[in-house]
């Protein structure tokens, strides 16, 4: 199957969020442009709902959150407004499970951290309410395991949220775990089919440590999803830079964590790859484009890391392939 990628909005400088699509041909290696979105905005959230790109919330040019939604027909090449969120949000975490669509928390136009859930049924166009989350927050990584929707990290305002917590798609209820047992601003999550990991970030100073500064890291903590405990990091599980603002995945049985920033006065290029059977990190080949504040978008093959921050903003696109995995 042809494997495409789109992508949108984003700011050019704050204030000035951008309209423009474009969708990148993994195959061909080319770009193109599709109409425009309707609505200019950056921070939004999309999903891809029976062949159709959704695309939501985020902030307009007067940096307001939105509550608008639009839906792309790649058919038919044109876009259409949907129901819209029940309130503005920004930050909202966002994925798709048995043909609906499920969006929890955000940032709303007094930038309080949200705690609403909902749900997105097509056939009636609608937005329902569900339980709200125990924490409020906004740009949270979610898992999915079974009939459950981990939720772990977040922001609130300027904190790292270390709250990690299920919503119970059965019993429309939610679930307390354990928290992540270190606060790390700007830190990765990724997760595989037996534990979730909490990766690097920047590391608050204690309530007593009045003169410490924040410092990047390189831990890994790992939740067993069986046993229900955080495992006690090991020095082989700490990478092997420390680093902060970077993306992480799951490829080929292993982590990966590329890019961000760390003790060096310039982006880290570097990237490595935890291996699970031997329990240590281990050096990829580095991106050709050193940079932080990228997007990650994972395939079965490939991770793609987009844009980010170089020396001034990056339009650089590039995939990491593993040679076990293609």
């Amino acid at each position: 199957m042809r494997e495409w990628f789109m992508f949108w909005g984003a700011a050019v400088r704050p204030g000035m969020p951008l309209d423009s699509v474009e969708v990148l041909d993994v195959e061909s290696q080319t770009w193109s442009q599709i109409p425009p979105l309707p609505t200019a905005r950056a921070g939004a959230s999309a999903v891809v709902l029976g062949g159709q790109v959704m695309v939501l919330g985020g902030m307009n040019q007067q940096q307001t959150p939105l509550a608008s939604v639009e839906m792309y027909h790649p058919d038919e090449g044109k876009w259409e407004s949907k129901a819209s969120l029940s309130q503005p949000s920004m930050g909202v975490t966002t994925l798709k499970k048995e043909g609906k669509v499920y969006a929890m928390g955000g940032m709303g136009c007094d930038t309080a951290p949200q705690a609403l859930v909902r749900v997105y049924e097509a056939a009636k166009d609608r937005w329902q309410p569900l339980t709200a989350m125990p924490t409020p927050r906004y740009g949270a990584t979610p898992f999915i395991r079974g009939n459950k929707i981990f939720l772990m990290g977040g922001r609130q305002g300027k904190m790292p949220v270390t709250a990690l917590e299920a919503f119970d798609l059965e019993t429309k209820s939610w679930t307390r775990y354990p928290c992540i047992p270190t606060r790390r601003a700007f830190s990765c999550c990724a997760a595989n089919e037996q534990s979730l990991f909490s990766i690097g970030g920047l590391q608050q100073p204690g309530p007593h440590n009045f003169y410490s500064r924040p410092h990047f890291v390189s831990t890994m903590e790992e939740y067993d999803l069986d046993q229900g405990i955080w495992i006690k990091p090991s020095r082989t599980s700490r990478m092997k830079e420390k680093r902060a603002d970077f993306v992480a995945g799951w490829l080929g049985g292993r982590i990966i964590a590329a890019g961000g920033l760390g003790n060096e006065p310039a982006p880290l290029g570097s990237v490595e790859s935890y291996n699970a059977v031997k329990q240590r990190w281990e050096c990829v080949a580095p991106m050709p484009t050193a940079r932080c504040s990228s997007a990650l978008l994972q395939t079965s093959s490939m991770l793609l890391v987009i844009g980010g921050v170089a020396q001034g903003p990056s339009n650089a696109v590039e995939a990491l392939c593993l040679s076990d995995t293609v």
